[in-house]
C-alpha cells in the first residue's frame, strides 16, 4: 500500500527546531543599512557606505555565525526548578506518545500484509497469462474488450461499436505464447531501471518469469522474488532481495536497517557482473607475444541483488559516504519495486504508468540517478550502457510487441 509513508530510508540526524535553548537555524545575511533619503542627506552629508566591505570578512563572519548553529543557549538551565520539573513532565509524555506512534506503524505494516495477501490470487493469475501457462477466459476477454472499447473511444471518438470491431480485427493476427517480454518491456520504461539494464541484460531478463512481495513473518520487512526460466546465465530459478525494518525512537516510523541478497550462481562464460579484456605482451628479451586476459568488473542490473556492507557510523570517509549513497539508492529501487512496479506492472509494460507519475512531459529526468549505483573505477569504454537502455531513460516508451 503506497499509503504508508512512515517508513523512511535512516537519514542524518536533523538540526534541532528553533527552540528557546537553541541559536537560530538559520545563518542571517549582514545587511547594508537603507540608502539615505534626500532629507537625511540634507541634515548629514555622509555617504551610504555597506557595514562590511570586505568581503573576504563578510564570509568569515557568516562562517562564524553558521557554526553557532543548534549551539545550547543555556536557557533551559536558567529557568527555575519547578518549570525545569513540568519541562521533564512533557518530555515523558512524548516518549509515551512515540510509543503510540510505534504502535500506529506496525499497525499499519500488518494492513499492508493483510491486503497484499488478498491481493495475491491477482497476481497468480497476472502471472499465469503472462507467462502463457492459461488463457483469459471468456468473461475476462469480455470485460478487457469494454476496457479496450472505452480507451479507443477515449482516443480518437470512435463509437464502442467501431472500437470492439477494431478489437476483433488485431486479434486475427498470428498468436504468441504469453505476453512476451512483459518484464522486460516494464523494467525498461522505468527511468531509473532503465539506466541500470545493460545491453548485455536484455537476453538474461528475456527470462524473467515473475515479481512477486513478501512481508516477513519474524521481523518487519519485505522480501522481493525475482522468479526465472531455467536459463543459459545462471542456474538459479530464484534471486531474491530482503529488506529488514527497525523502528525509530524519536517518531516511532519504521526506517530501513539492512538488506541481503541472493548471490547469482553464474554459469562458465556468462557472468554478466564481470567483462575479460585481452591484451598483447611482448617480451623484452625474445621478443615473443602472448596475449594476456583479465577480468574487470562490469556494470548489471544483477548488481541490484549484491548486499552493500554499511560503513562505520564514525567513518567519515569520501568511499563511506559514496557507500552510504550506494545503499539508500538501493533501498529506493526496492521501494520502486514494492510500491509501483509489482502493482501496477501492466501499466509499466503499456507505458501508461509514465502519465500518471509525471515522467511523460518534456521534463527531463536525472540521468544522474544511478551515477552512485555503479562503482566509478571501470574504464568509459565498459560502461554497459546500451543505448536503447539510455533511449529508454528520456523518457522510455513501450516495445510493442
Amino acid at each position: 500500500m503506497s499509503e504508508n509513508k512512515g517508513v523512511n530510508i535512516k537519514s542524518e540526524e536533523k538540526a534541532d527546531a528553533p527552540t528557546p535553548q537553541n541559536t537560530p537555524i538559520f545563518t542571517a545575511p549582514i545587511a547594508r543599512p537603507p540608502a539615505a533619503t534626500a532629507a537625511d542627506d540634507a541634515e548629514d552629508d555622509v555617504p551610504d557606505v555597506p557595514v562590511v566591505q570586505n568581503q573576504a570578512l563578510l564570509s568569515m563572519l557568516q562562517g562564524r555565525l553558521g557554526s553557532l548553529v543548534g549551539a545550547p543557549s543555556g536557557y533551559i538551565e536558567s529557568l527555575p526548578k519547578a518549570v525545569r520539573e513540568r519541562i521533564g513532565v512533557l518530555k515523558h509524555l512524548q516518549l509515551q506518545r512515540t510509543e503510540i506512534n510505534k504502535q500506529l506503524h506496525l499497525e499499519i505494516l500488518e494492513l499492508e500484509k493483510k491486503y497484499t495477501k488478498l491481493a495475491e490470487p491477482l497476481y497468480a493469475r497476472r502471472s499465469t497469462i503472462i507467462q502463457g501457462a492459461a488463457e483469459p477466459t471468456a468473461e475476462e476477454k469480455a470485460e478487457a474488450a469494454k476496457i479496450a472499447a472505452a480507451e479507443k473511444a477515449a482516443e480518437d471518438g470512435a463509437s464502442d461499436a467501431d472500437a470492439e470491431e477494431d478489437a476483433e480485427e488485431d486479434g486475427a493476427q498470428e498468436p504468441a505464447k504469453g505476453i512476451p517480454d512483459f518484464w522486460l518491456t516494464a523494467l525498461r520504461n522505468h527511468p531509473q531501471l532503465a539506466e541500470l539494464i545493460t545491453e548485455r541484460d536484455e537476453d538474461a531478463i528475456k527470462f524473467l518469469r515473475d515479481i512477486r512481495l513478501a512481508y516477513l513473518a519474524d521481523e518487519p520487512g519485505f522480501r522481493l522474488e525475482f522468479e526465472f526460466a531455467e536459463n543459459p546465465f545462471f542456474s538459479n530459478t530464484l534471486l531474491t532481495k530482503t529488506y529488514a525494518y527497525e523502528q525509530s525512537d524519536v517518531s516511532g516510523e519504521l526506517e530501513f536497517a539492512s538488506a541481503t541478497g541472493t548471490e547469482v550462481d553464474w554459469k562458465p562464460d556468462h557472468d554478466l557482473s564481470v567483462t575479460v579484456e585481452t591484451k598483447k605482451q611482448r617480451h623484452k628479451t625474445t621478443n615473443r607475444t602472448r596475449v594476456v586476459k583479465k577480468t574487470v568488473p562490469a556494470e548489471t542490473f544483477f548488481s541490484f541483488f549484491a548486499a552493500v556492507q554499511e560503513p562505520d557510523e564514525e567513518d567519515d570517509s569520501e568511499l563511506a559516504d559514496e557507500t552510504r549513497d550506494r545503499i539508500e539508492l538501493d533501498y529506493e529501487l526496492a521501494e520502486e519495486f514494492k510500491e509501483k512496479i509489482i502493482p501496477s506492472a501492466i501499466d509499466w509494460f503499456t507505458g501508461e504508468a509514465l502519465a500518471y507519475e509525471g515522467l511523460d512531459d518534456e521534463e527531463e529526468y536525472d540521468d544522474g540517478f544511478m551515477d552512485d549505483y555503479y562503482d566509478e573505477d571501470d574504464d568509459d569504454d565498459n560502461d554497459g550502457l546500451s543505448q536503447s537502455a539510455k533511449d529508454a531513460a528520456q523518457p522510455p516508451q513501450c516495445e510493442n510487441q
